[in-house]
Formats: structure tokens, sequence, C-alpha cells
């Protein structure tokens, strides 16, 4: 009969998914700070003015909404926090999560520098892209996280992928960053700047556009490529759901892209393409640990998920 998880591996994995959530949900945020045109809303950093830490009436409701942006700044911190004193707390002790925790830690305050330093450059677009790759390798970070804390093999034992596959799986994950990233360029060249006077990036927006629909283009080609690998190579079937996944996941994308760049980009629709290209990376992540092989634990460093088990096992 199935047992229940110890409270301590319940905590691991619940402070994970608050991670994922927590990293989406800022980015999210964010991106609702600069489709309404709220990006200078407190015009300055850290302050919000420069008598004041806090809004006030003068600054109206942009300047409401940018500064309960930079509040959520505190419950990403409060998060991490909560991570790495669970991961801390757990026996035995576990290297590779107590790495990923301070990651995450310290990657809150980086995006609150990085995003201060975009308020007090007048939203550059160059600053406004790293800003948000950033958060979005901070969203890998807590995948991994979360992989780790499940045990790293959610899928039951199967035949290891062939190393090909692994290297296919790694050049689509090189691809999704490139993508992503192109994207982010897109935006800069594009009208929703996060303020009506800050600067945009310079480029044509239809040219870099159309660089980033064929980056697309590659990277569904890819994906469709590691499905037929991982079936071929009779990988295990987290692998290949995970490749599915990203498949799906790239397809809606790319359908939401291209309604948006049809309809004259509403803010509705952008948010909606910045949820996928969080899930883009959720997805891609998955897949590129779904194929990594499982090293063997060191004595003393077992999963607080296993030790449960195994503890619960002897008792019975």
């Amino acid at each position: 009969m199935p047992t229940a998880p110890a409270p301590r591996s319940r905590a691991l994995h619940c402070v994970a998914v608050a991670s994922v959530l927590a990293n989406i949900g800022i980015v999210l945020t964010g991106g609702a700070v600069r489709l309404t045109g709220s990006g200078l809303g407190c015009p300055t950093w850290p302050r919000c003015t420069d008598q004041s830490y806090v809004v006030h009436g003068a600054l109206g409701w942009h300047g409401v909404i940018e500064f309960g942006n930079r509040m959520l700044t505190f419950v990403l911190a409060a998060v991490a926090l909560a991570t790495v004193l669970v991961v801390w707390r757990a026996r035995p002790r576990d290297l590779v999560a107590r790495v990923l925790a301070v990651v995450l830690a310290v990657g809150v305050p980086a995006q609150a520098v990085l995003g201060g330093l975009t308020v007090l450059t007048d939203l550059n677009p160059w600053l406004v892209a790293l800003h948000l790759m950033l958060s979005l390798a901070m969203i890998a970070v807590a995948v991994r996280l979360l992989h780790h804390v499940r045990g790293g093999a959610p899928s039951p034992p199967g035949p290891s992928p062939h190393p090909a596959v692994r290297w296919l799986v790694l050049a689509t994950y090189a691809v999704t960053w490139m993508v992503v990233y192109l994207g982010t360029i897109v935006t800069g060249s594009g009208p929703h700047a996060g303020d009506v006077d800050s600067p945009r990036n310079g480029l044509n927006p239809v040219g870099v556009s159309q660089l980033h629909a064929d980056a697309v283009f590659v990277l569904v080609g890819l994906t469709i490529g590691v499905l037929v690998a991982v079936h071929i190579a009779a990988a295990p079937a987290g692998a290949v759901r995970a490749a599915r996944w990203l498949l799906a996941v790239e397809l809606v994308q790319g359908l939401v892209g291209v309604v948006q760049y049809a309809t004259d980009l509403p803010i509705v629709l952008v948010e909606l393409h910045l949820l996928g290209a969080c899930a883009t990376v959720v997805a891609a992540t998955a897949l590129v640990l779904s194929v990594s092989p499982v090293r063997p634990a060191r004595r003393g460093q077992r999963s607080s998920g296993s030790t449960a088990t195994a503890r619960n096992s002897s008792a019975r």
C-alpha cells in the first residue's frame, strides 16, 4: 500500500512548486507594468520618487501598478528565503538542492537591481530584455529544483536515451533560449515600451519579427526531431511526454504570436504570449532533465523523498 510522503518531503515539494509559480508570477506582473505604460510610474529607484519610498496620489494609477510590482519582489524574496530554510533543514543534507536554493535566493536581489537600472535608464530596451532573460533563467533554475526534490526520475525506470538523443535535446534547448531572446528584441522594437517617452532599440520591427519567426520554425523542427528520436530510441516515457508537451506549448505559443502580430499587438495577447514564453522555458527545461542521466546518490545524500519512503517501509 503506498504511503504518504513525510512532512519534510512535502515541504520541499511545496517550496519548489512555489518557487516556480512565484518566478512566473513576477514575469507576468512585470509584463503588465510594461503593457499598461506604467514602467516609470515610480520614476526613480530604489525610492518611488526622490522624496518617498512609497507611491502617492500624484503618480496616479501608473504609480500604483509599478509600486505594486515592486512590492511583489518581497513576496518572491519570502518564497526564496523559505526555500533556503526548508532545504537547509532537510536531512540528509542535499548539496544540489542547497546550491539551487541559494541561486534562487541570490537571483531576487539581482533581479531587483537590474529592474532598478531599467528605471534609471528610462526603460532602456536592452536592459529590459536582459531583465526578462534573467527572470526566465530563474524559472529554469526553479524547475531544476522541483525536478530534483521529486527524485529526479518521475517516470518508471527505462532504457537511458542514446547520447545522440541527448545532444539533439541540448541543441533544442539552446535554440529555445535563442528564440526567447529574439522575442525580447522584437519587443524592444515594438510599441509597448512601458512609457510613452521610453526609447526603442531602433531595429526594424518587421525584420526582427521575421528573424524571430524563422528561429521558431527551426525550434519546432528540432522538437519534432526530438519527438521522433525518443520514439525510435525507446526513451523513457518521461522523455516522450516532455517532448510532446514542448511541441504542444510551441504550437500554441506560435499561434498566439501570429494572432497578436496580425491584430497590432493587443495587450491581452501580448501578456498571454509572455506566459507562453514562461511555459516554453518550463517545458524545454523539463525535456532536458528527462533525458539527463541520473547520477547515483552519494552516501548520505539521498533525496528526502527516498529517505522518507525507506523509513516508512521499514516501519511497516
